[in-house]
């Protein structure tokens, strides 16, 4: 059953049939394979949606959406460029550093992309740096979006595997830092090699008025994650604080959210929900029919057969995690794989929250590679470029990536040292 079922499901990815539809039929084959009644269906369905974490996920895609059109990106985007504008390639490390404040309360790289990217993108390109560069770098830099905290992804894994959404979330911080460093360096160097961004600091602000006109927008992560982190409210309750920020200052502080835009961001946030939600519940039908089937441990015991120590485990997971994020959505991916893939890794000794940090850094990546990268359309809409002509700048942007991933895989200590401090007994 599971074999037919899993078959079905590549073909009608191989059809170009969505990803929520294409794993729903091949749930229906399941059950009529198993002759269990239709019931079921209905049952995994409210099932995979019936979990209190999930209520974070559309409030902080609304939280990002209402950043974008109250003004607090822009802002975030000034005080960004007072610190590292001044220096060459200093739009570009602008570009990484407002998606890395930007992450911290959005949770979703589509929306960072588009926040950050429908200001810096023309910015770049003005400023002479190429087009294909900017919507390359902007794509990657909003990757950040799902690894610093909160992070959609992370809160899937945590209800998928029964894992502290409130631990994944501080593991991810220092990993997200690392991604976001290393993508500044790469950017100065480029700069620096081809002669680029020697302008990049006029119209700057000096940081301290700069300062003055974002602090309202940069309290903003401070209050989510400080509250989270300060135990004042859980992750899904600092989703509706992001919200009711981000309302109160774009409405009465800012004033640039009227009721109409707040309508229409509204309207885009239902939509951007309806979507994951609609994986989340198809996949939860799919996982079920798995774990039925006995496949997570027919698949822990093949696995255990195939890598013998937890490096070639890690090396192999990563290597497959990397082609399945190129073809399948990063939300998907995470549901229906944590559940199958973490009881194994447990056998090999990784750490749960280590793990999910490891899976949701390489999936990620999935949004910056063809074919189905999400961030790479965002970014081509934006900058007005056909996909194809930013798959060669991004490739330095995909190794810059790759190889923070593996310090993140085998320097454990990386992701739970901050855990570990912050959950000292």
């Amino acid at each position: 059953m599971s074999q037919l079922m899993i078959l079905t499901m590549l073909i009608f990815f191989g059809l170009s049939v969505p990803v929520a539809i294409a794993i729903g039929l091949a749930s229906v084959t399941g059950v009529s394979i198993a002759g269990l009644p239709w019931l079921v269906i209905a049952q995994q369905l409210y099932a995979a949606l019936d979990k209190y974490p999930l209520v974070a996920v559309p409030f902080f895609i609304l939280a990002g959406n209402l950043m974008e059109a109250g003004g607090i990106s822009e802002r975030m985007v000034e005080f960004a460029k007072s610190v590292v504008g001044g220096i060459q390639g200093g739009l570009a490390c602008t570009c990484v550093l407002t998606c890395m404040i930007f992450a911290a309360v959005a949770g979703s790289s589509v929306a960072t992309t588009f926040a950050v990217g429908a200001i810096l993108i023309p910015a770049m390109i003005r400023h002479g740096y190429p087009a294909p560069f900017a919507a390359s770098l902007q794509a990657s830099a909003a990757e950040l979006g799902v690894i610093i905290p909160p992070s959609i992804p992370m809160i899937l894994f945590a209800v998928s595997t029964d894992t502290s959404t409130g631990e994944l979330f501080i593991a991810g911080v220092v990993p997200g830092l690392l991604i976001g460093g290393a993508l500044m360096l790469y950017v100065w160097l480029y700069a620096k090699r081809n002669n680029l961004g020697k302008r990049d600091g006029e119209g700057r602000l000096p940081l301290w008025p700069a300062f003055k006109r974002a602090w309202l927008a940069l309290l903003m992560p401070v209050i989510i994650l400080g509250g989270i982190y300060g135990g004042i409210f859980t992750p899904t309750e600092a989703s509706v604080v992001a919200v009711m920020y981000a309302v109160i200052v774009g409405k009465f502080v800012y004033g640039k959210l009227s009721f109409r835009t707040l309508s229409e961001t509204l309207h885009r946030s239902v939509v951007s929900t309806s979507v994951i939600m609609f994986i989340i519940a198809n996949a939860g039908v799919f996982s079920f029919l798995l774990n039925r089937a006995g496949v997570p441990d027919a698949l822990g015991a093949w696995l255990a057969q195939l890598f013998h120590d937890k490096t070639t485990f890690l090396l192999g997971v990563n290597a497959a995690l990397f082609v399945i994020g190129m073809f399948i959505e990063t939300s998907a991916s995470v549901v229906v794989l944590a559940p199958l893939l973490l009881p194994v890794a447990m056998q090999f000794g990784i750490e749960p929250v280590h793990f999910g940090v490891i899976m949701v850094v390489n999936l990620a990546l999935g949004m910056i590679t063809p074919p189905f990268g999400v961030n790479l359309f965002a970014a081509c809409a934006v900058a007005k470029l056909p996909l194809e002509r930013i798959v060669k700048p991004l490739i330095p942007f995909v190794l810059v990536v790759i190889a923070c991933l593996m310090v993140i895989t085998y320097w454990p200590g990386l992701s739970l040292g901050l855990r570990d401090l912050v959950y000292a007994k």
